[in-house]
């Protein structure tokens, strides 16, 4: 024990790393830190045949000696002596295991520490794990060492697949290195080979049938380079695990190879659009497991950045976190399915966002509003949301980067103004396909004593299921060109996203059993104008599907119980009011979703001839105490945006007449709303090229003329839609707005020279 304390042993082999798939087969191996093939051996993976193969030519008292074998050693000193020279030793395998791990040079000073070390190895660790040591470190020539690098490298199969003949011809190798090379001396290897096989006959250590077996085997081997499946995933998990020699990955090896030979073929195609890579990800579903990790199409190509790990590289998203966005305003009561919004230009104080067409479409339900990607009624549901709240929810689903960017993340986010990666992205989705439950993705098989990973509930399952009927429909126009009509065309929910600048192509889609990502683009960021979620990500996804999924079995997402189904007014989503005609019928959360009584018609009184309106206070009464001529004529209650993107559209809609001009009723409710300039901003002009500002509002549709005042005098009378222009005078600024029915709205600016 002093000794051992003294001579400490230190026994830390330096292995090659290798990364398995799922079935236990390698998916990539690396050389040692000291540039050596050196695969740790598992003790699975040492056979009987191996074991007593090993032992009958290095060791047969391996089980019974202390490390050393006295009787071997008596011998072997006793004819050296005889012949004035070494003609045989006595080393155990203990004792190679310590030349092995501390080369020595050969003396008997050396052979005294060796039985040392012996002893103190045998103290150590069991016999198997012994001669585990001694076929992981055990020389085959090169930079070839130990039984299971031998046999991948020169016969491309794991040691415990081994036949009789290969495993005798890697056991007589380690003995003549130098001039027994597999692969080029093959014929005296066999010489070789056979001689030990008879000796094995003699002695009868395995049936006349199995030797008979082995001699007749031929030799055809090379050596041969190993396997480099999934490079970047390899990395990754090299670097996380860096003393870990094997690293168990829930790849599947033929989800993997197919799902590489489908985007490399795939870049190829789109290359010609200067298109240069992409990046996938395959996630089963049930178990959160990665099961295909492609990084880019072309590992070995620098000029592109092959080496560059797309499914971890930070991008813009695009429109791609919109259904999150919209399943969070359904659970906060906020909106259903076919709640209306308007998409018409809007001005959020400065923001002004486009359709990724560049056009309006005016009202829109919200499951339009998602599954055609527009992004007006997206920033208008992120305004009520509110962003602080919606960056809680990406953060608890664990977007590192929105982590970082949170303080400074406005109501562009919505809109591809972050930084995601793809793994992240693919979560999210996976989420959706588990009832509203996100989990981090697994790379590697757990340890035993390891806790699985809870999911957490992201967003409720009945908010996840209303998402999941969106994005399954097929009548959008993020299908790909000549998909429709197509038997290609798989049962999934997906989702696409195009970064500013087309940049970036997302396409992220699930079923009851996957989750895939795909993203194309380049990783030097130069956008391609041809380069779009819809018609460039998506074929991948598609095709990605069609390979791993095709016809799945597994069915489909099933209604949650708490969802029920009610009827609503087609002009808002609302519940039914006393003037609504059209109804449909709309999904609803039940005790969560709003209950909003719909108002999108209003009665007013009006003249016979419907060129003046009345209010209560200037009704004219007949002498019998009815309305003296009055009648009652219901007419859109529309938002002023809503009538200012008619009015700019020349759309006809129903006009309220103007007011009574003899009513002397002052109205109370809210004024016309200023739309430019911005409250609060600051402009700058140039004192050599003085320019102008427009006033713009958006008044109700009762409203016929506004009259804009500055610094509070009178400017100009014009009609609500109308632009005003005027050149500013510098410093700071009131603009009020009133209109024909006395209400007033104000803002103020301040005005620089540049």
């Amino acid at each position: 024990m002093v000794l051992n304390l003294a001579f400490p042993l230190k026994v830390r082999p330096r292995y090659s790393t290798v990364i398995r798939a799922a079935d236990g087969t390698i998916l990539h191996a690396f050389l040692s830190d000291d540039d050596k093939w050196r695969l740790a051996t598992e003790l699975d993976e040492i056979t009987p045949v191996l074991r007593k193969t090993i032992l009958y030519k290095e060791d047969k008292y391996f089980y019974y000696h202390p490390g050393f074998n006295p009787v071997a050693m008596a011998r072997a000193a006793f004819r050296n002596l005889v012949t004035g020279r070494r003609t045989s030793g006595a080393s155990t395998i203990t004792m190679q295991v310590v030349r092995l791990l501390e080369p020595r040079e050969r003396t008997y000073g050396s052979k005294l520490i060796e039985w040392f070390r012996a002893m103190q190895l045998e103290m150590r660790f069991s016999k198997d794990e012994i001669l585990q040591l001694y076929l992981n470190l055990v020389p085959y020539g090169s930079n070839i060492e130990g039984i299971k690098s031998a046999s991948m490298i020169y016969f491309g199969k794991p040691p415990q697949l081994l036949s009789l003949a290969e495993i005798t011809t890697l056991t007589i190798i380690p003995n003549r290195p130098s001039t027994l090379w597999l692969g080029r001396t093959n014929p005296l290897i066999v010489q070789e080979r056979n001689r030990w096989l008879n000796r094995f006959r003699k002695t009868d250590l395995f049936t006349p049938e199995t030797i008979r077996d082995a001699l007749a085997e031929p030799l055809n081997t090379h050596r041969r380079a190993l396997p480099k499946q999934a490079p970047h995933l390899a990395l990754r998990l090299k670097k996380q695990h860096p003393d870990q020699p094997i690293i168990h990955s829930l790849l599947r090896p033929n989800r993997q190879a197919q799902t590489e030979q489908l985007v490399a073929s795939y870049v190829g195609r789109v290359r010609a659009m200067n298109i240069h890579n992409a990046a996938v990800l395959v996630v089963n579903n049930q178990t959160l497991a990665v099961e295909a990790y492609v990084g880019s199409a072309d590992f070995a190509n620098r000029f592109d950045g092959g080496q560059v790990d797309g499914v971890r590289a930070v991008r813009s998203p695009g429109s791609t976190l919109k259904p999150l966005l919209y399943a969070v305003a359904f659970d906060k009561g906020l909106m259903t399915p076919k709640t209306v919004l308007n998409d018409v230009p809007t001005n959020f104080s400065g923001y002004e966002p486009e359709n990724y067409d560049r056009q309006f479409y005016g009202p829109i339900t919200v499951e339009s509003a998602l599954a055609n990607s527009l992004n007006v009624p997206a920033v208008k549901a992120l305004q009520q949301v509110r962003t602080s709240t919606f960056v809680d929810y990406l953060k608890k689903a664990g977007f590192e980067t929105i982590k970082k960017q949170s303080k400074d993340l406005g109501l562009s986010v919505i809109l591809g103004g972050c930084g995601v990666t793809l793994e992240e992205l693919t979560r999210l989705f996976a989420a959706f396909a588990n009832g509203g439950k996100v989990g981090a993705l697994n790379l590697v098989t757990p340890e035993a004593d390891e806790k699985p990973a809870k999911k957490s509930q992201l967003i409720s399952e009945e908010a996840a299921f209303l998402i999941t009927n969106t994005l399954t429909q097929i009548t959008r126009p993020d299908l790909p060109n000549n998909f429709d009509n197509s038997y290609h065309l798989p049962r999934i929910a997906w989702k696409t996203g195009t970064s500013y600048g087309r940049r970036d192509a997302w396409s992220i889609g699930y079923n009851k059993r996957y989750t895939v990502g795909v993203w194309v683009g380049n990783f030097s960021g130069e956008g391609v104008p041809e380069l779009s979620g819809a018609n460039i990500a998506t074929p991948l996804l598609f095709s990605i599907f069609n390979a791993i999924d095709y016809n799945s079995g597994s069915g489909w997402f099933r209604m949650p119980k708490s969802l029920s189904m009610r009827q609503v007014c087609a002009e808002t989503g609302d519940v039914p009011g006393e003037f609504c005609e059209h109804k449909l019928v709309d999904y609803a959360i039940m005790g969560v979703s709003p209950y909003r009584r719909c108002q999108h018609r209003k009665a007013v009184w009006t003249n016979a001839a419907r060129t003046i309106s009345y209010c209560a206070h200037c009704l004219p009464a007949a002498a019998d105490g009815e309305t003296g001529g009055a009648v009652q004529t219901l007419y859109p209650n529309l938002a002023p945006e809503l009538i200012a993107f008619y009015e700019s559209r020349r759309i006809p809609y129903g006009k309220i007449p103007p007011h009574n001009p003899a009513c002397t009723r002052v109205f109370a409710q809210r004024g016309p709303q200023i739309v430019s300039p911005t409250d609060g901003s600051e402009y700058f002009i140039s004192a050599r090229q003085p320019q102008q500002l427009q006033l713009s509002c958006q008044a109700d549709n009762e409203v016929k003329e506004v009259y804009w005042y500055l610094n509070d005098k009178l400017y100009r009378k014009a009609a609500p839609t109308e632009g005003v222009f005027f050149s500013p005078e510098p410093g700071p600024l009131k603009i009020s707005c009133a209109d024909d029915k006395g209400r007033n709205t104000n803002i103020r600016i301040l005005v620089r020279l540049e």
